[in-house]
């Protein structure tokens, strides 16, 4: 895997032209975009398609929910785009419609375990089962591998243990909640830097307020390229 790709860029942002203008000014230093929910009624599927004709490499965020029959159909259409990953809950029905849904197309599919902005008193309100944050959402990567998720998104703090499961072997791990030193908090609650993310079993990071609010967006990317790549490599690109 190229170290570009290690890194994913959230185009948290309403509309697909202030997107544009963020993928413009970032280059050729980042080749991976996520795209959420907040944007998708400011052309974010446009952008996807957009962002695709020029090499770069889709992550299309919309944490999928409903009864497995319209999981399916809304994966099947959305398999059409050509997207590399798409996240759905991580609950197994889900997950199971979600892989019927994609067929024979090389989308990724996601499952969500825990979101990286919820603490054990959401869980509660939520009624989610008893033990803490890492070990329900532990318990949920599992449960979401053995239903046929090609990977997870798991925040920082749980990448290591997702990772030792057995059933993770060949499965990809995404964790948002990554910021790199020196950066603010905002809403995540279990987060890391970049480095540690990877050195704890993550294959992705993702990366949004850090390079989005940042006055140079470019070196702010270049910088957090950097530091994916460790001590040893902060002086290399790749």
């Amino acid at each position: 895997m190229r170290d570009s790709d290690r890194l994913i860029v959230a185009l948290d942002v309403p509309n697909a032209l202030e997107g544009m203008a963020i993928v413009e000014e970032l280059g050729d230093e980042v080749t991976f975009y996520k795209i959420g929910l907040g944007m998708l009624t400011g052309g974010g599927l446009a952008l996807a398609n957009e962002l695709k004709e020029m090499g770069k490499r889709v992550f299309l965020d919309m944490k999928l929910f409903d009864i497995g029959a319209t999981v399916e159909h809304a994966v099947r259409g959305l398999a059409q785009f050509d997207l590399d990953f798409l996240t759905v809950h991580g609950d197994p029905y889900v997950v199971r419609a979600a892989v019927a849904g994609r067929g024979e197309s090389a989308t990724k599919i996601l499952a969500v375990t825990i979101l990286t902005s919820l603490e054990r008193e959401q869980m509660d309100e939520a009624q989610y089962r008893d033990g803490t944050v890492a070990e329900v959402a532990v318990e949920r990567a599992r449960r979401a591998f053995l239903a046929g998720a090609d990977g997870v998104i798991s925040s920082p703090h749980e990448a290591a243990a997702i990772r030792a499961l057995p059933e993770a072997e060949g499965k990809l791990i995404v964790t948002p909640g990554v910021r790199p030193l020196g950066s603010e908090d905002n809403d995540q609650k279990r987060i890391a830097t970049p480095y540690a993310a990877i050195m704890d079993g993550a294959n992705h990071v993702v990366v949004g307020r850090p390079i989005r609010d940042a006055k140079d967006r470019r070196g702010a990317a270049q910088a957090i390229l950097a530091e994916l790549r460790g001590p040893m490599g902060k002086n290399s690109k790749k």
